[in-house]
């Protein structure tokens, strides 16, 4: 596969870094990862908005041109012969002395991974398994909002806590803060209809301020469902109507089944089995994993604004 290093096509089994860049020693990195639709990346601006607060959070003078990462995308498509993928857009600190520097990283390092997309459509996208982690989401590493950064320890740990646990491949853990209160899934923002309102954790849970999560959040509303965000316990999850997950990827995915950190159903309230059995109708979440009404409208028309190219 080719790849672009600080804007150049590079073989991936060429490109190389330095051994004292500080996103390899520190972790000092940030990355984005979005799709394309049509050759064309979704969102992209708004990407390029949350990598460019987060470098310079983290003090890396990077400034992301939205125009010219479309243009590199495009680069590395047909390089590779993909009419659509999965885009990594990765900035590393760049290279310094060992030790921890107090100014500023004015060499950073620009890496853009492409992947091929498995086929998909909302339609029958099938549903995930919601497993509550035992391990805690660890709080934002500046202590404000979460960066898309390369400090991925946490959620790795999580994966082996599934994997050991023997959760299923279409399993997504759900962390709680050491508040007992839900943040997000391993790799994904969560939400859930209750009486035809829309919840998902507020930003001071600690998530990651997804932009697949804000794009979904403005739709519903447009769509009439009234959202809130705040500090909602696992129980609060439990006596839901709908269910579902959502990143740049994946778009929306529905929840259809729910387990605790041992793999054994859930149960709500009162011993309820989930919110299985919370649901208004037959067209919410079922024994067969179909999604409920909302979820199934939202994600056909997140699906079709993204062909559309519509990103108002």
């Amino acid at each position: 596969m080719k790849l672009l290093l600080d804007g150049q096509l590079t073989d991936s089994r060429e490109a190389v870094i330095s051994v004292y860049d500080h996103g390899f020693l520190y972790g000092m990195g940030l990355f984005e990862t979005f799709r394309t639709y049509g050759g064309r990346p979704w969102l992209l601006r708004r990407h390029a908005e949350r990598l460019a607060e987060a470098c310079a959070a983290m003090g890396i003078s990077y400034g992301p041109d939205p125009d010219a990462m479309a243009a590199g995308v495009a680069l590395l498509l047909e390089a590779n012969g993909l009419a659509d993928a999965y885009i990594r857009w990765s900035v590393s600190a760049g290279s310094g002395e060992v030790g921890l520097p107090a100014g500023e990283y004015e060499a950073p390092r620009e890496i853009v991974y492409a992947k091929p997309l498995a086929a998909d459509d909302p339609s029958t996208r099938p549903g995930k398994t919601l497993r509550l982690l035992r391990l805690r989401r660890t709080r934002p590493e500046n202590g404000e909002l979460r960066l898309k950064s390369f400090h991925y320890m946490n959620n790795i740990a999580a994966k082996r806590e599934l994997r050991a646990g023997g959760a299923s491949a279409s399993t997504e853990g759900l962390f709680l803060n050491e508040r007992d209160e839900v943040v997000e899934g391993l790799v994904s923002n969560v939400f859930w209809v209750r009486d035809g309102a829309l919840y998902t954790p507020s930003l001071e849970t600690g998530p990651l301020a997804g932009v697949t999560r804000a794009y979904v959040l403005e739709q519903a509303s447009q769509a009439g469902l009234i959202c809130h965000e705040g500090k909602y316990a696992w129980n609060d999850l439990l006596r839901a109507d709908e269910c579902f997950v959502t990143n740049s990827i994946q778009e929306i995915v529905p929840v259809v089944a729910v387990q605790e950190p041992d793999g054994q159903p859930a149960r709500g309230p009162g011993g309820s089995d989930g919110f299985a059995s919370n649901r208004a109708d037959a067209d919410a979440i079922d024994a067969a994993g179909a999604p409920g009404p909302w979820t199934r409208r939202l994600m056909t028309a997140y699906r079709a604004a993204a062909e559309k190219g519509d990103e108002a």
